[in-house]
């Protein structure tokens, strides 16, 4: 197996001093010194290549459902963030594939959730059955549209039609 990291180039030594205690053969993909364009390549290329993703929550849920990679979505949060995003929650999803496709099919690890035991169990059971997204992904895709709109303004505004 091969672990590939898309990061920022600001993260990617913090990223490198994490990583290295892992025995499989390690990437970090940054785009660094490379236009925008060339570095959202190299990104989809990396996404492409994957057979499974753990990502952060936002937009690159998206970005992974462009590619048909399957996904489990992880962000974590201090207490006092939770309790308030916590309070003023008005869905219970904050991942864009959900909310825009209306299914829970990616499974998302929020705040006390974020830990390694269920990351690690709901990516086994991901790479069980790589297709079980693969419904809400093309739903999602199919509803953004493929028009030339940046992916993250299209989510944006299908977001905001329906509030």
């Amino acid at each position: 197996m091969q672990l590939i990291f898309p990061t920022l180039p600001h993260l990617a030594a913090l990223v490198r001093d994490h990583i290295q205690i892992l025995s499989q053969d390690c990437f970090v993909v940054t785009g660094e010194g490379l236009s925008a364009n060339e570095a959202a390549e190299q990104r989809f290329v990396a996404f492409s290549a994957a057979k499974a993703a753990l990502a952060a929550s936002g937009t690159v849920s998206l970005e992974l459902a462009a590619v048909g990679t399957p996904m489990v979505i992880a962000y974590n949060l201090g207490l006092l963030s939770r309790l308030i995003i916590g309070a003023m929650l008005r869905v219970d999803t904050v991942t864009l594939v959900n909310l825009v496709a209306e299914t829970r099919d990616v499974p998302e690890f929020i705040g006390k959730y974020c830990r390694a035991d269920l990351l690690a169990t709901a990516l086994i059971k991901l790479l069980e059955d790589p297709h079980a997204q693969d419904h809400a992904m093309q739903r999602t895709m199919e509803l953004l549209g493929s028009g030339d709109t940046a992916l993250a303004d299209r989510a944006a505004k299908a977001l905001l039609a329906r509030l």
